[in-house]
């Protein structure tokens, strides 16, 4: 987006996370100006400080909006429309939100982006594939025993990185304004089965145990998650991994006419940098 011949600036807010420096990185690929939106950015952003929301949005056309830890999360709602409206104020004009898939607290965020007045998208994905080696997983996958509170539900495994494309076509592109895009992978997959393919692709023994969300909650507090996230994660998990997501989407296709990414693609490419080596 241009200002008196100017091509303004995106905020990336996450934009150190997994989706957000993916979007950072396809920005900067297109030769577009990027603002990291992160405590440690200049200058800092921070969801808890509506005070540093203002001089992180001066200046920016577009913004890609990723709430941390997650949209259910209490005030999570609330913050994203706060944000939207700010933004519309501060001259942005185009909003993209990583929205939840199954979840109602997501939609009430999409309704708030929406509800700001600017062209808007939504991204709706679920579960990454990212969270096995970018993640808090990664230490259990190390340990080779993953427990989540998922029973036996499929999940259509998302890629990053198609979510990342997704993004960046919607920030960038015309055609995109007022869509909803369910981003995920093009198989379901239970988690004792993607389990399994990173057992093969990385060579180390790695199972899938289930597990209550409180018990669940418990673990992530000995990973080092603070209590209060881990709660919010263990509750989000036991809700949204109850089978309402077991089926696939096709926003990739729909955004960027191309097939999303396979967790077997995914599985041989994390391994293939040693991450899971230990």
């Amino acid at each position: 987006m241009t200002e008196n011949g100017t091509e303004k600036t995106t905020l990336v807010t996450g934009g150190t996370g997994k989706t957000g420096r993916r979007v950072a990185a396809g920005l900067r690929a297109r030769g577009l100006p990027v603002r990291i939106g992160s405590r440690a950015g200049d200058p800092p952003f921070d969801w808890d400080d509506p005070g540093s929301w203002e001089p992180a949005l001066r200046g920016a056309g577009a913004v890609y909006i990723s709430y941390q830890p997650d949209l259910v999360a209490p005030g999570a709602v609330e913050a994203v429309g706060a944000l939207a409206g700010r933004a519309v104020a501060a001259g942005a004009r185009r909003l993209v939100l990583l929205s939840g898939r199954g979840e109602e607290e997501a939609e009430r965020a999409e309704e708030a982006v929406r509800d700001s007045g600017a062209e808007w998208t939504a991204v709706r994905a679920s579960w990454f594939c990212q969270n096995f080696d970018e993640g808090h997983l990664l230490e259990p996958v190390l340990g080779g025993v993953v427990a989540l509170p998922a029973g036996d539900v499929a999940e259509p495994f998302a890629d990053a990185g198609d979510i990342a494309d997704v993004a960046v076509a919607a920030l960038t592109e015309p055609g995109h304004a007022g869509r909803v895009y369910e981003v995920t992978g093009p198989r379901l997959l239970t988690f004792a089965e993607a389990a399994a393919e990173i057992a093969e692709a990385s060579g180390r023994e790695v199972r899938y145990v289930p597990v209550s969300a409180d018990g669940y909650a418990s673990m992530l507090v000995e990973y080092g998650v603070p209590a209060e996230e881990a709660e919010v994660l263990a509750a989000m998990f036991g809700k949204v991994l109850d089978g309402r997501n077991a089926h696939l989407g096709d926003g990739v296709r729909r955004a960027l006419g191309r097939a999303p990414r396979d967790f077997t693609d995914y599985a041989a490419a994390a391994a293939a940098t040693g991450v899971w080596k230990g």
